[in-house]
């Protein structure tokens, strides 16, 4: 290598490419935003096929489906669901502890920070902004975007799910 830096750039790179841990990094691989963003538009597709759901409840299934299924995934499962080789070092962890390392305002982590913002809007404008379904839409968003604040990396509110 001519320079020092060039040496430590492949180093880096190879590093990235070759985690001990991939559950921090597989949200960073190529088309996971495309495919989170399909996966919603299906399950709200899915949705709409009921006839007997109103395009408002539909948009509302569609928010709490995600709040849910994104808090579980995100906040509550501990550990490396991938084989690694530090293991017993990320055992305690969320998956969103372990996205980029714990590096906050990553654009992964701003990426799904906004996509239930993203989707509350876009909610509350086909529920045609009735209160029931805001309050309902906001309850669960909330649940899903408060636990990403950076304030609460590492924080376990009242003991919950600290073990």
């Amino acid at each position: 290598f001519s320079t020092f830096d060039e040496a430590d750039s492949i180093k880096a790179s190879f590093i990235v490419m070759n985690p001990l841990n991939p559950n921090e990094t597989w949200v960073n691989a190529r088309g996971i935003w495309l495919w989170y963003v399909l996966l919603v538009l299906i399950s709200h597709l899915m949705l709409l096929s009921i006839p007997v759901l109103s395009t408002a409840d539909v948009w509302t299934l569609t928010n709490i489906l995600h709040s849910l299924t994104t808090f579980v995934l995100f906040h509550w499962i501990k550990g490396a669901p991938f084989s690694t080789f530090d293991e017993d070092s990320h055992a305690s962890a969320t998956q969103w502890e372990q996205i980029d390392g714990g590096e906050q305002s990553t654009p992964t982590r701003n990426f799904f920070l906004c996509a239930p913002i993203v989707l509350f809007l876009l909610t509350t404008l086909y529920a045609g902004h009735d209160n029931g379904h805001f309050l309902l839409n906001l309850a669960f968003m909330l649940l899903s975007v408060i636990p990403k604040l950076p304030q609460l990396h590492n924080v376990r509110l009242f003991g919950i799910n600290r073990y």
